[in-house]
């Protein structure tokens, strides 16, 4: 463990920079007093450090010692090659640049370490669109990665959902997320803090003028707080449902995660056919119509009453529909 943390300590000193005690004792969740004994010992073993007091102190390597990455794990090796996501990287414009790295990263390992690595990469695959989605066209995608890494401000022409649907932003971008092959912009605007769809940029300028970035600003914080307010706007009604054995298990792949997980929350013992009630979280009637409908005879909606009526008129407008196809003339369509 001990020597596990004095290799952090020098690869958080070779990527950062100057550190003070504190800042390495806050980021190796150990006491600051640790720190000064691991200095001590990285001294006695030649490792070119100093520290100065004040202040604007911290410990510091000497100018151009690198330390090489012996000190990672056959865990660690593997984990970094599962890291990569060819899809977004080639989106970012980074596809070569990622293979280069990898091959670099290959060539400094010892060798019991790349021959896992190696078998990682030929073994394991991360795709991140989800099913039956085509890749979006994000044709402004590399501009606004340079404009995130830059600190720039940009100008934009957006297409929202709502009226109007063309409106033009002034942007300050913090961060890129990708979700489930879907690319999104987090970035300042009008004060707040705001989500954008990268796809649904119609035009942008960079500025000249740079931003700062908010102190303390979390990207994963942000969106995680984001994805659960969403979800929570998104979903605002229940609906309380009989599920058969088939539809309880198709669910998870017709349904969204949030009303897969409350369906597994909210479920009872199954009654004497095996049939599971549950209640589950819905958009609207009108959405929630469509998908229910995709689970077929699976489903039995209990409440709220309209939407088990329009379940109802919507079945018996497909029963006659399909009743009599010889004589069927698509007029009542």
């Amino acid at each position: 463990m001990r020597a596990s943390r004095l290799v952090s300590i020098l690869l958080l000193l070779q990527t950062r920079g100057r550190m003070t005690a504190r800042e390495l004792a806050d980021r190796l969740e150990v006491s600051v007093r640790t720190i000064y004994r691991d200095v001590e010992s990285l001294h006695a073993a030649g490792i070119p450090l100093y520290g100065d007091a004040g202040p604007r102190g911290g410990y510091q390597l000497l100018d151009g010692y690198r330390t090489r990455l012996t000190g990672l794990t056959a865990d660690e090796a593997e984990s970094l090659f599962l890291a990569g996501l060819p899809g977004p990287a080639a989106e970012l414009g980074l596809g070569a640049v990622v293979t280069a790295a990898q091959l670099k990263l290959m060539a400094a390992l010892p060798v019991e370490l790349r021959d896992r690595a190696g078998r990682v990469r030929e073994r394991f695959l991360l795709d991140a669109p989800t099913w039956y989605r085509e890749r979006e066209p994000v044709a402004y995608l590399p501009a606004v990665a340079d404009a995130v890494w830059n600190e720039r401000r940009v100008q934009v022409r957006y297409r929202r959902w709502k009226a109007p649907q063309e409106v033009e932003r002034r942007l300050d971008p913090y961060g890129l997320v990708v979700k489930a092959g879907r690319w999104y912009l987090v970035a300042g605007a009008d004060g707040g803090v705001r989500t954008y769809r990268v796809s649904q940029i119609l035009e942008l300028h960079a500025l000249e003028e740079g931003f700062s970035r908010p102190e303390g600003f979390d990207l994963a914080a942000y969106w995680e707080d984001y994805l659960t307010a969403f979800e929570a706007r998104l979903r605002r009604g229940e609906a309380v449902v009989l599920l058969s054995p088939r539809g309880l298990e198709r669910l998870p792949d017709l349904m969204t995660p949030g009303m897969a997980e409350a369906a597994r929350r909210t479920a009872g013992p199954p009654d004497a056919a095996g049939w599971t009630r549950v209640t589950v979280p819905i958009e609207s009637v009108e959405h929630a119509l469509g998908e229910f409908l995709r689970l077929g005879v699976d489903v039995e909606v209990l409440a709220p009453a309209e939407l088990r009526e329009r379940l109802a008129a919507t079945a018996a407008v497909l029963a006659e529909r399909y009743r009599a196809p010889e004589t069927f003339t698509g007029e009542n369509r």
